[in-house]
């Protein structure tokens, strides 16, 4: 065999092996090889994602039916409806948001319905910013995250570009500048990792918030409403056989006699 064509080959295999050495440890195969490319920055986007994961998890159990609008709270309160003092201590122990509201509508049973009406929705407005807390936090987080990988790939940037300028060597500049960039960037990914699921899982959250207010309004409205019937009827009732009742004195005089 040539002696030159040796030569190359041995010079193939070792720039293969420099070339190959440096690709194996810019790999990125775990989500730990994106906390430890990005660089410090990569500590706040977990920090962020940590936040979030907290935040959907309380919210989600918050927002469970059973903890909105009770089933078996309704039969209880039905049971106890006719003494208002009791009722209102029933609803005071249940504490759910549909206990509160009612609990309202109880307090001003006998006032007038425009304020009895006005009592039920400052309750239910209340009701709903106790739903909503720490959603105002959920919505900041997205883009915290996203400008934050953006701040980390200005950092690496930066840092990559004063390394260059800063060498003397005139070979390997490229792979310098190349491999800066690469670690730059992968705080830009990290921070849309993040910020994505949680933009869609805040929307999911608010959706579920807009469900329990409509479902906290109609069984609060059927109650009051199935109650206001039922203390009618008996009024209803008792004014239509008191009418049967009270026949005029001189009703029998003035009826004229029947031929016999």
């Amino acid at each position: 065999m040539d002696v030159p064509i040796v030569a190359k080959l041995l010079m193939c295999s070792i720039l293969a092996q420099t070339t190959s050495a440096p690709a194996d440890t810019l790999r990125i195969d775990s989500v730990w090889d994106f906390v430890v490319k990005g660089g410090p920055t990569m500590i706040p986007i977990v920090l962020v994602s940590l936040v979030a994961l907290a935040v959907t998890v309380e919210r989600l159990i918050v927002l469970r039916k059973k903890n909105i609008a009770p089933p078996e709270f309704l039969t209880g309160l039905d049971a106890v409806s006719r003494d208002r003092r009791r009722a209102m201590e029933f609803c005071k122990a249940n504490g759910s948001p549909l206990a509160n509201v009612l609990a309202a509508a109880l307090r001003h049973w006998t006032d007038s319905s425009e304020k009895m009406d006005r009592a039920v929705e400052e309750a239910g407005y209340r009701e709903l910013i106790r739903l909503r807390k720490h959603m105002r936090l959920m919505s900041a987080l997205p883009q915290v995250s996203t400008m934050l990988g953006l701040l980390g790939t200005i950092f690496g940037m930066i840092k990559t570009f004063q390394s260059v300028a800063a060498s003397g060597e005139s070979i390997g500049k490229t792979e310098m500048l190349a491999k800066g960039i690469y670690e730059a960037w992968t705080t830009t990914a990290s921070g849309l990792l993040v910020a994505i699921p949680v933009l869609v899982a805040y929307h999911v959250i608010m959706s579920r918030i807009d469900a329990s207010v409509a479902e906290l309004d109609r069984a609060a409205v059927d109650w009051v409403e199935r109650q206001r019937g039922e203390a009618r009827s008996p009024a209803a009732s008792r004014s239509d056989s008191e009418a049967l009742v009270e026949v005029p004195a001189n009703a029998l005089s003035q009826a004229p006699i029947a031929a016999s």
